[in-house]
């Protein structure tokens, strides 16, 4: 099988996978083909451009972004490498399906982070032990909705979350928030929210270190979880959740609640 019929393979299944190919310069139409875990397959005619590419191709693959980048044609990447050597273009086609956010605990705010997240092309799932709670008539917008505790959703799934998924735990039953957040701890997960009140965080947090979590670890934790905007209704909240978000992956120092101190809602 050819690395574009593998390439077409792996976007069809859904999975991320990304094709670099030379479009200009030496060896033109050569191609490698990069997944995450695995190595990358292909050459592109040197052994050390081969290797810087495939390293920039994974840092596409984890951005979910396509671009055209200028090498030497030996891996050469710097301004002063590059000044009469020739340029080898390489058109990098990423593909990473959509991010992912979990969301544990089936309650009225989680109705409306999961129609704002879809709004913003997550892939939602809604995960709780209660049955009666977690079915799809309560969250027709989710894409799945699980009747499971944390720790069984972790084992299957914790090791596909990357640095562009979130998970969300808006519980604040101590048998569910405290593995979820272990849990959560124990993924490359890129955001970790967590819902209370800072007098329910302080008696979460105590149960967290009994449960062997480090203040290192805590530092992940956005709890209170959310924007300081003042939010008060689920929809609000909603927002300010993933304003959190993405001025967390773009690094805007946007005010945060767990930055502050004293009551949320003033």
């Amino acid at each position: 099988m050819s690395l574009y019929e593998l390439f077409s393979e792996r976007t069809r299944a859904n999975k991320p996978v990304a094709l670099a190919t030379v479009i200009d310069g030496p060896n033109i139409g050569a191609m490698l083909l990069v997944t995450p875990n695995d190595a990358a397959q292909g050459t592109l005619g040197n052994a050390e451009l081969d290797r810087v590419v495939a390293r920039d191709t994974q840092g596409e693959l984890e951005a979910g972004r396509t671009s055209v980048r200028h090498y030497g044609p030996e891996g050469q990447t710097t301004p002063e490498d590059l000044v009469n050597t020739p340029t080898v273009r390489v058109f990098i086609d990423a593909f990473s399906p959509p991010p992912t956010m979990v969301i544990f605990g089936a309650v009225d705010f989680t109705s409306a982070l999961a129609r704002v997240a879809k709004v913003l092309g997550y892939h939602v799932l809604v995960c709780d032990a209660r049955e009666v709670f977690a079915t799809k008539r309560r969250f027709p917008m989710a894409d799945e909705v699980l009747v499971t505790w944390p720790a069984p959703l972790f084992a299957e799934r914790g090791a596909q979350l990357t640095q562009r998924d979130a998970v969300c735990i808006l519980t604040h039953d101590p048998k569910f928030d405290v593995p979820a957040v272990v849990g959560a701890l124990a993924t490359n997960v890129g955001y970790i929210g967590v819902m209370g009140s800072r007098k329910t965080h302080a008696k979460r947090v105590e149960r967290l270190v009994e449960a062997g979590v480090t203040d290192e670890q805590l530092l992940r934790l956005m709890s209170p979880i959310g924007l300081d905007i003042g939010a008060r209704t689920p929809e609000e909240t909603a927002i300010s959740i993933c304003g959190e978000i993405i001025a967390r992956r773009t690094g805007r120092g946007a005010p945060s609640l767990r930055d502050g101190d004293g009551p949320i809602h003033k």
